[in-house]
């Protein structure tokens, strides 16, 4: 575990330059510390810019519901409310990432729109979700992926920004300022396998 973080330190502060994580080097300092509260990846906040293209490529609107899973900061939830219309619920495991979202939550005006939530994102009770914002790993995309097809209603968004999930292809793929953001849309037999 200690051995991946200082190999993901090493690809986001650009030691090697072949890295297409070499341009993240401002945030290395944060990925290089160690996961606390338990959490299965580091803090890395998304740039606002970008916050608001996952928002426009999910689509969301003031009757969306839209929950960020690893909410850090609250950002996401906040800029959903604030610039979008929507409700939002963030969830984190680190208990000063959640005091953080509330303090920024409350700065923006939008602390009636929005809640947050300690708790791992794996038991998280998402099934009121019309849109749903990743910032994960890859390895932790592709463990949740069943949970998103399984909890989640036909036609909710979700949008992961920078990392896929495997071979569960994208109804969407954009990039932006150099950054990769994945758009899929919960199908019916996605939602009720049999």
């Amino acid at each position: 575990m200690l051995m991946r973080l200082f190999v993901l330190a090493l690809l986001l502060a650009g030691a090697f330059p072949w890295s297409p994580l070499a341009p993240a080097a401002p945030v290395a300092a944060l990925a290089a510390q160690e996961y606390q509260h338990g959490g299965d990846v580091p803090y890395v906040p998304t740039p606002p810019e970008v916050v608001e293209q996952m928002l426009k490529l999910a689509g969301v609107k003031k009757t969306d519901v839209v929950y960020d899973l690893g909410c850090g900061d609250g950002r996401i939830v906040v800029m959903a409310a604030q610039k979008f219309g929507a409700r939002g619920v963030g969830v984190d495991i680190d208990p000063e990432r959640i005091e953080e979202a509330k303090q920024n939550a409350a700065s923006a005006g939008v602390t009636d729109r929005v809640k947050f939530i300690q708790q791992n994102l794996f038991d998280a009770d998402i099934h009121e979700a019309t849109v749903v914002t990743l910032y994960l790993l890859p390895s932790v995309n592709l463990r949740l992926r069943p949970k998103l097809q399984s909890d989640l209603k036909p036609g909710t968004r979700v949008v992961s920004h920078s990392f896929d999930m495997g071979d569960w292809k994208p109804d969407k793929e954009w990039e932006f300022n150099g950054r990769k953001l994945y758009l899929w849309i919960i199908k019916p037999q996605a939602a009720n396998p049999h």
